[in-house]
């Protein structure tokens, strides 16, 4: 078959599937790699409200939108992407290589200079609510401190995009094929 978009052009030279959820739905929506990635990054988010309700005992719902905590949303995010890719195209694509370093490197970065910046942010917060009140700074808002994430806060996340990633990918192939 040659793929067709859905206006009936034919694309590319090669002969592809056409989407598994037919000629009406978006192209991203049909995009397993995709669709593993945002499930992951929502199976995280959602998850940070239960994890943060079981270290301090309060339900805090806007951890849904909120950054940092355990687990990791981006890193599950993009494990999540790269376990997709890596199944789909295999381990030794060029493709999937991208992915890899580009999960590597939002890990990376969420440890290291986010992790800090937060870190710097709890110490500025708190020189400022030790200033006296006539000072011009000692009203200024609380800067965000909880940026970054630890070493097992990424690793939770990781595992959790390895997870859904495989298993999301695997019930696609189960339902629509290998397109």
């Amino acid at each position: 078959k040659v793929f067709t978009s859905s206006r009936g052009v034919a694309r590319g030279g090669a002969a592809r599937a056409m989407s598994p959820l037919g000629r009406g739905m978006p192209a991203l929506v049909s995009s397993p790699a995709l669709m593993a990635a945002l499930l992951a990054f929502t199976v995280a988010q959602v998850s940070k409200v239960f994890t943060h309700w079981y270290t301090t005992g309060k339900l805090d719902w806007t951890r849904v939108v909120g950054s940092g905590g355990m687990p990791s949303s981006h890193t599950s995010l993009v494990v999540g992407l790269a376990t997709a890719v890596g199944l789909k195209e295999s381990l030794d694509s060029s493709l999937f290589a991208l992915c890899l370093v580009f999960s590597l490197v939002v890990m990376y970065d969420a440890t290291g200079v986010r992790l800090h910046a937060g870190r710097q942010a709890e110490v500025l917060n708190e020189m400022i609510m030790n200033l006296p009140a006539n000072h011009p700074v000692a009203d200024a808002r609380p800067l965000r401190d909880s940026l970054g994430h630890t070493p097992v806060q990424v690793g939770v996340g990781a595992v959790v995009g390895l997870l859904v990633g495989y298993l999301h990918y695997s019930s696609w192939v189960t339902q629509w094929g290998d397109n």
